[in-house]
Order: C-alpha cells, then sequence, then structure tokens
C-alpha cells in the first residue's frame, strides 16, 4: 500500500544531516514545517537566492552572501526582508558562511528554520533535490530485517518469534551490513527498482530477544551498517509445518513477491534446530546471483531428467 508523503523540514534534516553536515542555527520548534508536497517537482522545491518563486528552500552560498552584502545597507536589509516574508520553509547558509546579523535576527522573530552547512550550495541543492525526488516515488513500508548480504539488498520475512533478528546478528558477524530492523522504508525509485532505508528513529539499532536493543555501529564499527540498499531478494522465514503445507520442496518456478508492482524475487527457508540459516541465507544470495547472470538450476535440471527418461525409453 503506498502513502502520500508529506516532507517536513525535520525529515529533510534527518536524512541529509550526516552527508551535508547539517546543523541549526535557529527555529528549530518550526521543524514541522512542510517542505512541499512529495508530488511537487524537485527543481521546484529547492534553488539559489530567488525571489520570484515564494515558497521554495533557499540556499544561500558565497556568490549570494557577497552579493547581499555589496548591496549595502538598506537594499540588503530589503532584499532579506523579502526572502523572510515570502515564508520559505527553512534557508540553508552554505560554504560555511557567517549568517548575516539581519537575516539572523528576522528568522528568529519569523521562528523561520535557519541551518548551516560546510558544503557547496551547489552541492546542498543537488543533493536535497535527489532527496526530494525520491521521497517522491511510490513508499511503502514492510515488516522484517533489511540487510546487505555479498553486495546484494536482502529482505529477511517472517512471522515474529522466527529468529530474524538473530539472523541479522550472525550476518552481521560474518562480515554483512545492517540496513534496517523490524520496519523497512522502500520507495520505487525506478521503474524496476526497490530502495530500502532504515526510519530514522531505528537507524542503527537492531533488537534481540534477550539482550534489548544494540546499537550495531558502535558495537561492530562503521562497516556493519548501510544507509540504504537496492532490493533484490525476500527471504522467507517459516515454521517447518507450514514449509510442508503451503510450499513445494522444489518449485518448478522461481517464486517471486509483488513490492510496489515490481516482482522481486523469493526464498522459503523452514526454520529448525540444528539449520544454519545464515548460511542458508549466503547460499540463496549466491543462488539468486547465478540466476539473474542467466544460470537456471531448476530447468537444467528438469532439462537432464527429461533426457534420461527419453533415453531409457
Amino acid at each position: 500500500m503506498t502513502d502520500p508523503i508529506i516532507v517536513t523540514v525535520a525529515d529533510l534534516f534527518d536524512y541529509n544531516s550526516e552527508e551535508l553536515g547539517l546543523t541549526w542555527i535557529t527555529g528549530q520548534e518550526s521543524a514541522d514545517r512542510k517542505v512541499a508536497h512529495a508530488t511537487a517537482e524537485p527543481a521546484d522545491l529547492i534553488g539559489h537566492l530567488n525571489l520570484i518563486h515564494p515558497g521554495r528552500m533557499q540556499v544561500l552560498g558565497r556568490l549570494e552572501l557577497d552579493y547581499l552584502q555589496n548591496q549595502g545597507g538598506a537594499h540588503e536589509q530589503a532584499i532579506i526582508h523579502d526572502l523572510i516574508a515570502a515564508h520559505p520553509p527553512a534557508v540553508i547558509i552554505a560554504d560555511d558562511q557567517r549568517v548575516p546579523p539581519a537575516l539572523l535576527e528576522l528568522a528568529r522573530r519569523d521562528r523561520m528554520p535557519l541551518l548551516s552547512s560546510p558544503m557547496t550550495a551547489a552541492r546542498v541543492i543537488d543533493t536535497l533535490r535527489h532527496y526530494l525526488g525520491k521521497a517522491a516515488a511510490e513508499t511503502c513500508q514492510m515488516h522484517g530485517v533489511m540487510m546487505d548480504v555479498l553486495g546484494m539488498g536482502v529482505l529477511i520475512s517472517g512471522e515474529s518469534g522466527l529468529g530474524k533478528s538473530e539472523l541479522a546478528l550472525e550476518l552481521i558477524s560474518r562480515g554483512h551490513g545492517l540496513v534496517a530492523d523490524d520496519v523497512v522504508e522502500l520507495s520505487r525509485i525506478a521503474p524496476h527498482t526497490l530502495e530500502g532505508r532504515c526510519p530514522p528513529l531505528l537507524r542503527n539499532l537492531l533488537e534481540v530477544r534477550g539482550l534489548g536493543l544494540l546499537d550495531i555501529r558502535t558495537i561492530f564499527g562503521e562497516t556493519a551498517v548501510r544507509p540504504k540498499m537496492k532490493l533484490k531478494l525476500i527471504v522467507h522465514l517459516v515454521r517447518r509445518r507450514e514449509m510442508e503445507s503451503e510450499y513445494q520442496r522444489l518449485p518448478l518456478e522461481a517464486l517471486t513477491q509483488d513490492v510496489l508492482g515490481i516482482a522481486i524475487r523469493k526464498v522459503v527457508i523452514p526454520v529448525a534446530a540444528g539449520r544454519n540459516l545464515a548460511v542458508l541465507t549466503e547460499a540463496a544470495v549466491r543462488s539468486t546471483v547465478l540466476q539473474l547472470r542467466g544460470f537456471d538450476t531448476m530447468g537444467d535440471f528438469v532439462e537432464r531428467q527429461r533426457q534420461m527418461i527419453e533415453s531409457n525409453g
């Protein structure tokens, strides 16, 4: 199920603060201001200083601030007043520049979100336009654990209590990466591509029964987490009796699951004492890689069986 997305300044800050080095200057109490409805074009939502388009998020870099300073006192004050009067969702001071005192004073009076970034204005605009473009994509949330296994985005799904988080922890200890635990945010970023991310609240965290919340990034290091991955495979854990009653032992056709209109490859693994689910998951990923390269193990087996039957006939 897809939901219309409303992007706020807080959302934008949470997703991009690390990449752009964003910090709050003032106006954090207005962080719930809407940047725009996600169906709008990203290029219309953010740009360099431009008073012609009210409601657009404004980015002021070195060139824009030099221009303001060269206008002189009264003219500079008038431009800043017009900027605030246009009620932009936020203003971002880029290039690690100093905030003009008049802008800071009016921003505080208007409770307007004012942010700063050490990155260039062009870098800030490109990054945020890309982010807003993805926010406009079709989205949904799925329950499970998303991992980077051998470079492939894998969603581990199944009923509660089957050991999804324990499997994820073992995979992390084997050198694979965590994307998201419990809730995975999926976006359709291209006609045949889904991207999975973690909600900001749960980022880097993995809940394991008996241990509570684990900060994977702190425990295992930077390389144990991933900000995002493209979803290519769903590993669905089931109880043995469910496997026997609802799934074929050797399915003739590859299983898939529809997610946002895209057929995602799926493997079903029964959970039982003594089974090494991490090794099975790695094997499923390797098998999927071969399938994507054109290898069809089941098809080859069926053809081999057919030839044997014909030769014996």
